[in-house]
């Protein structure tokens, strides 16, 4: 749990996550040297070790990326201390999601949400099929994976170009093939 140094104050916390939160271009990971600072160096609620194995202990978990903040907090403050951190780290990116999509959805016929979302699609594909190209090299340079992640991907891509099926289903589909055995 916490370090006996100090007692946690979880407004400050909140607050503090809070903050960072608006600085965490990148994701939550970006401000991590921050966090260390303030839970560590300056508040000292955690050990350095406690630090690095709650980040440690979050990244080789499976789940989102910013579950580390939620380890973070529990080692502080237990439960109360992992929702004071999440709420903090969360609250104003999603406040600010919630207007962005709210706002755009009422102005989704105005010249400049239209030319953002014309704008936007194209760095779309292009970021959706650098992944895919990085996701599918081992499979491509493997001789007995080759053909079928190649026709994999071709059946992909023509569901997607010739039919309105969800990407989520095509998803689904390719990690059954994969876990069958057929990729």
């Amino acid at each position: 749990m916490m370090s006996s140094a100090a007692q946690p104050d979880l407004w400050a916390l909140f607050l503090h996550f809070l903050t960072l939160s608006l600085l965490s271009i990148g994701g939550a990971i970006t401000t991590a040297p921050e966090m260390h600072r303030y839970l560590v160096g300056e508040q000292h609620w955690l050990s350095d070790t406690q630090f690095t194995a709650s980040i440690a202990l979050a990244q080789a978990a499976p789940g989102p990326n910013v579950l580390f903040v939620a380890v973070l907090g529990w080692n502080v403050a237990g439960l109360s201390g992992a929702f004071a951190a999440m709420a903090g780290i969360m609250l104003p990116s999603t406040t600010l999601v919630l207007a962005a999509t709210r706002w755009a959805r009422n102005n989704r016929n105005s010249m400049v949400v239209r030319a953002f979302t014309a704008g936007m699609a194209p760095i779309t594909l292009g970021l959706l099929l650098a992944t895919g190209w990085l996701l599918a090299q081992p499979f491509l340079t493997a001789p007995e994976h080759r053909l079928s992640t190649l026709a994999l991907i071709a059946a992909t891509l023509a569901l997607t170009l010739r039919t309105k099926i969800s990407l989520v289903w095509m998803v689904l589909g390719g990690g059954v093939l994969g876990a069958l055995g057929w990729v």
